[in-house]
């Protein structure tokens, strides 16, 4: 028989399980919803989608780098609680994750989804998550990734654990694999928001500056005096913000760039990722006894 687009849109509404996974579900058990439904749970795909309604914000940041040092990867997986995110099942589902993006360099997190799994090509990504979520017992979030790939070297950092994850694409000529970790862990460490000062905004500029005018106009000072004030300020707003122009963590007398020159005299950053676990994610705050009516209740 054929199957309508409201017949899959309803099991999809009860189940939250994928289009493709509905109707494949709708045509095993010719359009009968309730069997429809079962079949879906047998496969773990409804229960799932169950789980997929409850907030996912532990989990890990983990990287991945390719053995030549030119590409690599750095992936945010949520689960729901610390626990799980410390068990083997998920740190090896996290380690899939970040092999999938390095080989087969997904644009974003839909085409990410919609890729034939590199570990199991008869799966999609997707699917592997499903399995994930019912196997593990959690809601799963694959929530962000970053890759990058270039003639340079790429490096990674993880810290604590994976609570903060950096990539970095050096290039130039020089020992770029033994610096690489070393601005990684500058960067986890001090935050940067840009790599260089030509990508500071025009409008980031402006508003800083009209901090700054305002504050020394307090003084009484002259405008004169008061102008080279602010070129002064914006000089230290350079040193706090952009990765280049900051004091290295682990000798504050040199700059990054002066770091980076040690390792050669054309080294550079090129680029650099960095995710905190959970960032702008909202934790719930739980209620422990009606988490264990819940957990009786299921």
């Amino acid at each position: 028989m054929s199957i309508t687009a409201a017949q899959v849109n309803e099991l999809r509404k009860s189940t939250g399980a994928g289009m493709l996974d509905c109707k494949k579900a709708l045509e095993e058990t010719g359009g009968d919803i309730e069997k429809a439904v079962d079949a879906l749970r047998k496969k773990g795909l409804a229960a799932a989608a169950k789980k997929a309604g409850r907030a996912a914000t532990e989990g890990i940041v983990a990287a991945l780098i390719a053995a030549d040092g030119k590409s690599g990867a750095l992936v945010e997986v949520n689960s729901e609680t610390d626990f799980v995110a410390k068990t083997e099942k998920f740190q090896a589902f996290v380690a899939d994750v970040a092999n999938q993006v390095l080989v087969a360099a997904p644009a974003d997190n839909d085409a990410l989804f919609a890729q034939a799994a590199v570990k199991e090509p008869g799966k999609t990504v997707q699917a592997t998550l499903n399995e994930a979520i019912a196997v593990i017992g959690e809601n799963l979030q694959i929530r962000r990734f970053a890759r990058f790939a270039a003639d340079g070297y790429i490096g990674s950092y993880i810290h604590a654990g994976g609570k903060i994850g950096v990539l970095v694409e050096l290039s130039g000529n020089g020992d770029l694999a033994s610096i690489a970790r070393d601005v990684a862990m500058h960067i986890a460490a001090a935050a940067p928001q840009f790599t260089r000062r030509e990508e500071v905004s025009a409008d980031v500029l402006e508003r800083e500056k009209d901090i700054y005018r305002d504050k020394a106009r307090q003084t009484g000072k002259p405008e004169n005096i008061i102008e080279k004030i602010i070129e002064g300020q914006i000089g230290k707003f350079y040193g706090e913000v952009c990765l280049l122009e900051q004091s290295f963590v682990k000798d504050p007398d040199k700059t990054i760039q002066q770091v980076l020159k040690t390792a050669g005299p054309d080294v550079t950053v090129q680029r650099f990722a960095r995710f905190v676990l959970g960032e702008g994610l909202e934790k719930k705050e739980s209620d422990f006894a009606a988490e264990v009516a819940a957990a009786v209740g299921n």
